[in-house]
């Protein structure tokens, strides 16, 4: 055994691993007056000034009608007032999930910033023009492959994958339109309540959350960490 085999035959400790967090906090009064406000000055952040890789990735959890949970990594790709923006194939577990289940948690892990954001709502199908819209602003292999892969089910070899985008690609080569696949679109989330959880000293995290009121207003409260 060489030195890098009796290294590796160590086993990690999870429990061991910590890291301090930041003193500065997230105080009340620095919050914006929306919680979609607050989250663009905190995605601003993340994306230009801390420079993380795809913060607009989040993880998105379902669960079905029985309320069996399943959680996946996507990507956000609007977000305003109204909501938070991706897209995916209905025919896909999330889709089905939400089709039986519209209530659903987006979770942003910006470990490096020490942050967290967690949206907890309601997810609605976005419109076929806004769909369309989106489609046609994605790359042509994008476009191709969401006709190439039926998400989530089975299938028996990566060659049957392979086949199916190379003969999508022959029948619509780049710079022809691909058509929108009629099983494939958009899911709005509107949030009933959005937690900014900032990392701190000694455990001790802030974390406040927006919470709606039936008048359209937002209700700030801290939870213990």
């Amino acid at each position: 055994m060489n030195d890098r085999d009796a290294v590796s035959a160590v086993p990690l400790d999870p429990a061991s691993m910590r890291k301090q967090y930041r003193a500065e906090g997230l105080a009340e009064s620095q919050l914006a007056a929306t919680p979609v406000e607050q989250f663009a000055r905190w995605f601003r952040q993340a994306a230009t000034e801390a420079h993380l890789f795809e913060p607009n990735a989040m993880v998105v959890s379902t669960a079905d009608a029985e309320g069996r949970p399943s959680t996946r990594t996507v990507l956000l790709k609007q977000f305003d007032e109204q909501g938070f923006v991706f897209y995916t194939n209905y025919d896909s577990r999330k889709g089905r999930d939400l089709a039986e289940n519209p209530y659903v948690s987006l979770l942003f892990p910006w470990h490096p910033m020490a942050r967290q954001v967690i949206v907890s709502g309601v997810a609605r199908r976005t419109g076929r023009d806004e769909t369309a819209a989106y489609f046609r602003t994605r790359p042509h292999g994008s476009q191709l492959g969401a006709w190439a892969s039926a998400q989530s089910s089975v299938i028996a070899t990566r060659a049957d994958l392979d086949a199916s985008y190379t003969e999508l690609a022959a029948r619509y080569p780049e710079g022809e339109q691909v058509p929108v696949p009629p099983n494939w679109g958009g899911f709005r989330v509107a949030p009933q309540s959005v937690e900014f959880w900032q990392g701190r000293e000694n455990r001790l995290h802030d974390r406040l959350r927006y919470v709606a009121e039936a008048d359209g207003s937002w209700r700030v409260e801290r939870l213990s960490p």
